[in-house]
C-alpha cells in the first residue's frame, strides 16, 4: 500500500470532509458537481463539459480498471477518451483501487491525474456529498492537501467563459465523404466526431467563435460544452443567421441551449445538473420514452420558445427540456448525448437521421 497524505474536501457553506490524497497533490477548487454514472472515469474526466468543475462520483469504486493509452485513430481522433486532457479540477470518490486490472490498462489513475496535475480525495462520505448538493444545489468548493493553506473566497467558474477555454483554437477537417458538416466546438467530446466520421461525414471543426457562415457546407452540428451559455452571444448570432436559412442544423447538450437562445428562447441554471446515465427521456407527443447520457448544468426554458418551435423530448424525472426542433425546417437539439458510448445508445440514431437530412 502507497504511503497516504490526508486531505479535506470543503465547501463554501462550511461543511468540511476529511479523506486521502490521491492524484497530484496540490490544492484546488471550483463547482463541486456529482455524477450517478457506474463506469466511465476516463470519459467523465476529459469530457470538456466539466471545465471548471470538481467532479464527486456516486459509485463506489474508482481506479480498479486503470487508465488506457493515449492513442489516436487514423483521422487523429482519440480511441479511449473524449478530449486531449483531463478537464475536471478534482475528483472526489468514496475508494480508490491502487491496484487495477485491464486488458487495455497502461498506467493507474493516480497515476494519471499526478502527470496532468489533477488532485483527489477518496475515503469521504459521497452519499453524504451527493445529498447535501441535491438540497442545497451545487456549491464552490476546494480539495486542499495535509500542510497546504488554502480558504475561501474562490472564483465561481459560471462566471468565466469555460466555452473559449475548452474549444479549439483553429479550423481542423476530419474524415472524407460528398457530405460537409460544419462542426461548431463548444466543448465537443470525440466520441461526436467519431459518429460522424464513422457514417462517412467530412466535418469541418471550428472554434466556438468563428463566422462560419462564410464556409460552404451541407449541414451544421453545434457540440456540448461546459458552463453558462450566456456568455457565447457571438456563437449564438451566427446561429442566428444560419436559421435564416434551409441548411439541416443539429445540437447536443450546449448545442441545444445555444440553438435555443438563436431561436429566441432562454436558459437557466438548474439546482444541480443532470450527470449521469441511464435518465429517461420522452419523445413529446408519443409514448416512446429513451435512456440517455447527460451532463449539464443549464437547461432551457421551454415556455419562451416562439411559436415556430416546440419542444422534442422532456425528462421524465424531472419535467425539464431534453430538446427542441422547429415545426417546418430541418432544424433540432437534444439535451442528452446521443454519442455516449460508456453508456446507453438508445439514441444514436439521431446522427442517422440527421445525415439522412443533409
Amino acid at each position: 500500500m502507497e504511503e497516504r497524505r490526508k486531505a479535506v474536501l470543503k465547501f463554501s457553506n462550511g461543511k468540511s470532509f476529511e479523506g486521502w490524497s490521491f492524484g497530484a497533490e496540490a490544492p484546488c477548487d471550483g463547482e463541486v458537481v456529482f455524477s450517478t454514472a457506474m463506469v466511465g472515469y476516463p470519459e467523465s474526466l476529459t469530457d470538456p463539459s466539466y471545465s471548471g468543475q470538481i467532479l464527486c462520483v456516486t459509485y463506489p469504486l474508482i481506479g480498479n480498471y486503470g487508465v488506457p493509452d493515449e492513442g489516436v485513430d487514423k483521422w487523429g481522433v482519440s480511441k479511449n477518451f473524449e478530449s486531449e486532457k483531463i478537464w475536471v479540477r478534482g475528483l472526489v470518490i468514496s475508494e480508490y483501487s491502487y491496484k487495477y486490472s485491464h486488458w487495455d490498462a497502461v498506467r493507474s489513475l493516480d497515476s494519471w491525474m499526478k502527470e496532468q496535475g489533477i488532485p483527489g480525495i477518496w475515503g469521504v462520505d459521497t452519499r453524504a456529498i451527493t445529498q447535501m448538493l441535491r438540497d442545497n444545489g451545487s456549491m464552490l468548493g476546494m480539495i486542499v492537501p495535509q500542510g497546504v493553506e488554502k480558504d475561501f473566497p474562490v472564483e465561481d467558474p459560471n462566471l468565466e467563459n469555460q466555452i473559449e477555454l475548452v474549444s479549439c483554437k483553429e479550423v481542423k477537417t476530419y474524415g472524407e465523404g460528398d457530405k460537409t458538416v460544419v462542426l461548431v466546438d463548444c466543448g465537443v467530446k470525440h466520441n461526436i466526431l467519431r459518429c460522424f466520421i464513422g457514417r462517412g461525414v467530412r466535418v469541418i471543426r471550428v472554434p466556438w467563435d468563428y463566422d462560419f457562415t462564410t464556409l460552404d457546407y451541407d449541414g451544421l452540428f453545434i457540440s456540448n460544452g461546459p458552463g453558462n451559455p450566456e456568455f457565447c452571444e457571438k456563437t449564438v448570432g451566427h446561429i442566428r443567421k444560419a436559421l435564416e436559412g434551409d441548411k439541416p442544423i443539429f445540437g447536443i447538450c450546449m448545442g441545444n441551449q445555444l440553438l435555443a437562445r438563436a431561436a429566441g428562447a432562454s436558459t437557466y441554471k438548474l439546482k444541480y445538473g443532470h450527470r449521469s446515465h441511464n435518465q429517461p427521456a420522452r419523445m413529446v407527443g408519443t409514448p416512446k420514452c429513451v435512456i440517455t447520457s447527460q451532463n449539464h448544468g443549464y437547461a432551457v426554458d421551454e415556455k419562451t420558445l416562439p411559436a415556430d418551435w416546440e419542444p422534442w423530448f422532456v425528462n421524465m424525472n424531472d419535467g425539464t427540456n431534453e430538446g427542441i426542433r422547429h415545426k417546418s425546417k430541418p432544424f433540432c437539439s437534444v439535451q442528452f448525448h446521443p454519442e455516449a458510448s460508456s453508456g446507453p445508445t438508445d439514441t444514436e440514431f439521431l446522427f442517422d437521421d440527421f445525415i439522412k437530412k443533409l
